[in-house]
């Protein structure tokens, strides 16, 4: 990221940069903190973004579950979807972003402004809805703090069906030759939307534990995924010929996974799109489904929350300041520790 496209707080800026992280002034609240406060509010319960140490969270009431099962016992107000909290005169709602269960976008009042943080978020006009999350809803506002994860024109997601049909022809063959098939996907919100999207009549699905302690509190929440079985040491090779074994990637290489030297094993993710990034994966198969914005979704957000004022946050800022500024609008990027979910090997 360029240094020419970060610029310091104006005056009656809603949010700012500070050194533990988003801040909200006039609210005295900070938005998905890096470092420990006494009131944080939580966009999603990635690790990038939910950090354990804080004194009081809030986040949506449908990613309380998930938020929990990955801080422990923390005080959390959860919030439901639209509902208004008034904080020292500001005033606060969550409103979804289609990321991964409880996902949202933190729309922020004050002063007769509003500036809405959108944390993380995949908005894909036209897709069916994503059965595993509500779907991003955009909020108009004066400010709109985005995300860049992949922010450049060649990340253009096909029709999310075409890479699940894909994913089933994968598995098929490999059930027919009577090979496991390993699929890896980020524990928390991708591997649940793998689940979601399968053929389960092709065979058995079984999970890693980091992935099951997740579906248990998808599950919870409602949402539906096909039957699973835990894969431990007490899983016999026999049941695992044929199935599905749906991983996080960290586990690539490791003892765990060379329990499977058998398997076919791919890797699921936007970053798939690019010319060797599956060699470098070092996995047979590369399939492109993302749980964030491509460039189509991103553009498409921006437009639709009619904000004439854009902060880049993480991602390709520079690339996306530069265009939002030759599209006539204010824009400009901050400096955060968000953008290392691939990363995220907690439960």
């Amino acid at each position: 990221m360029s240094d020419q496209h970060t610029q310091g707080p104006r005056e009656g800026d809603l949010v700012i940069a500070r050194p533990e992280g988003l801040y909200c002034p006039a609210g005295d609240f900070f938005i998905d903190p890096w470092r420990p406060v006494s009131r944080a509010v939580i966009t999603h319960a990635h690790a990038d973004h939910a950090r354990a140490g804080h004194a009081h969270y809030l986040s949506s009431a449908q990613g309380a579950g998930v938020l929990r099962a990955r801080l422990g016992d923390i005080r959390l107000q959860p919030l439901a979807w639209d509902e208004v909290i008034e904080h020292r005169g500001v005033r606060l709602s969550l409103h979804p972003a289609g990321h991964v269960l409880g996902s949202a976008q933190v729309r922020i009042e004050h002063a007769a402004r509003v500036w809405v943080v959108s944390g993380d978020y995949r908005f894909a006009p036209g897709e069916p809805a994503d059965p595993t999350c509500a779907p991003f809803q955009p909020q108009r506002c004066d400010c709109f703090v985005t995300e860049s994860t992949f922010g450049l024109p060649i990340y253009r997601w096909r029709p999310q069906r075409e890479v699940f049909d894909e994913i089933d022809a994968w598995w098929g063959a490999n059930a027919a030759a009577g090979r496991p098939s390993l699929l890896m996907g980020y524990s928390f919100g991708k591997a649940q939307r793998l689940l979601a999207g399968v053929d389960a009549s092709i065979g058995p699905i079984v999970v890693h534990p980091a992935v099951e302690l997740v579906n248990r509190a998808y599950r919870e929440a409602g949402i539906v995924l096909p039957p699973t079985r835990l894969l431990d040491d007490r899983t016999e090779r026999a049941a695992l010929a044929g199935a599905l074994i749906v991983a996080p990637p960290a586990l690539s290489g490791s003892t765990w996974a060379r329990r499977l030297d058998d398997a076919s094993d791919a890797f699921a993710s936007g970053w798939m799109q690019l010319r060797g990034a599956r060699r470098r994966q070092g996995v047979d198969r590369g399939f492109v489904l993302s749980d964030h914005a491509d460039w189509p979704g991103l553009q498409a957000a921006i437009a639709a929350c009619g904000a004439e004022r854009v902060i880049v946050t993480h991602g390709y800022e520079a690339v996306m300041v530069r265009w939002l500024r030759e599209q006539g609008l204010d824009a400009d990027s901050l400096r955060t520790e968000y953008g290392n979910e691939q990363f995220d090997t907690a439960p």
